[in-house]
């Protein structure tokens, strides 16, 4: 079972797993998962990404209403992460294991000297014998820079400290197909999975099938494996690997190094290029992009920042990070490079976006 054989395991825990209808923390189920933790972790590192805050915290303060404005919200939060890092930091000190608490909001992992230190957090923390416990940091995050679901947060956690295993532990025991039975392995994510999101067995939490498939793709291009499985009942590891119940999402075999895997993995994108047929052709055969090829760009980016490169169809080409920012780009794109510095006013590279800063889709 590859459970037994992981070196680094992430488990995302949803709100509805750890924090009950009446805005209680699940102190049994909870314990049961430590205790499986115990067991398991025997020469290996587990990380918990945990929703629960906000409910803990609308417990705590006795507030009832479901329609809360963000500022609100994020004050909620600031009560209730207290509450839950607390219950957690309880059950595992009655079991003798040490807990850490890292809380991230999506600048932390997609801009890259920042991934990096959070990566030497983890690092640390694995060396200290500490559990980590994260969660999105809700009390500063706002709707436009959220992660907006933990699904994505654990697999991009995953990802960037190079987790062999992402356990998605959710309402159901996998993701069912048409004829109500569980997809046991998936090895392309294509139209056929996406379309059992209309299957009405497929209810998971809030971020619902989509958001797991997204959280899947960065796995999967990752080399990290990815399951969905029941966290219903106590013990959910040891009972995943005893009922073999789960759908389990395979890794294509990659050659990327930590770098581009980061790069592939980046949860959005800042901008949009549109390039010609001459520049698909030179992608494809592994050269840069250069400002001659582009025909037309599509939204406000930095220099250094992830751009999405699509031909003129909108297919999806490649990702990278762009040496230029969009206003540049915009008075430079079909131009040749040594025009360049003329238009510009100073001297620059040639390559908008770099073969080594870039990964083909």
């Amino acid at each position: 079972m590859l459970v037994s054989n992981s070196k680094i395991i992430v488990i995302k825990l949803g709100s509805s797993t750890v924090v009950d209808s009446k805005g209680k923390f699940k102190t049994k189920w909870v314990t049961s998962l430590v205790k499986d933790i115990k067991k398991f972790g025997k020469n290996r590192n587990f990380v918990i990404v945990s929703s629960g805050a906000i409910a803990l915290g609308q417990k705590y303060l006795k507030i009832r209403q479901k329609k809360i404005k963000l500022e609100m919200r994020q004050a909620i939060a600031a009560v209730g992460q207290i509450h839950l890092s607390g219950e957690f930091q309880k059950l595992f000190d009655k079991n003798k294991i040490k807990s850490g608490q890292i809380l991230v909001t999506p600048d932390d992992t997609e801009q890259r000297r920042r991934a990096l230190n959070v990566r030497s957090t983890f690092d640390n923390l694995f060396k200290l014998k500490a559990i980590p416990i994260v969660n999105e940091n809700d009390t500063t995050a706002t709707t436009e820079i959220k992660y907006g679901d933990n699904d994505r947060l654990a697999a991009r956690v995953a990802q960037i400290i190079g987790a062999d295993t992402l356990v998605i532990l959710s309402d159901v025991d996998g993701l069912y197909d048409k004829s109500k039975k569980i997809v046991k392995v998936v090895r392309i994510i294509d139209k056929r999975i996406y379309s059992l999101g209309d299957n009405t067995k497929n209810t998971f939490g809030s971020g619902g099938i989509a958001t797991k498939l997204d959280a899947a793709k960065i796995c999967m291009n990752s080399g990290c494996h990815m399951f969905i499985a029941s966290g219903k009942k106590n013990n959910p590891l040891e009972k995943m690997v005893k009922s073999k119940k789960f759908t389990h999402f395979i890794p294509k075999i990659s050659t990327l190094d930590a770098r581009k895997k980061w790069i592939i993995s980046s949860l959005n994108s800042s901008g949009v290029i549109y390039i010609d047929q001459g520049a698909v052709n030179a992608l494809l055969r592994g050269k840069s992009l250069l400002a001659a090829g582009i025909t037309k760009i599509k939204g406000y980016f930095e220099k250094g920042e992830n751009v999405l490169i699509v031909d003129q169809n909108k297919r999806q080409l490649a990702r990278g990070l762009t040496s230029f920012n969009s206003q540049e780009i915009d008075k430079i794109k079909g131009k040749q490079s040594k025009e360049i510095e003329k238009i510009l006013g100073y001297f620059s590279k040639s390559e908008i976006v770099h073969k080594d800063d870039m990964v083909k889709l």
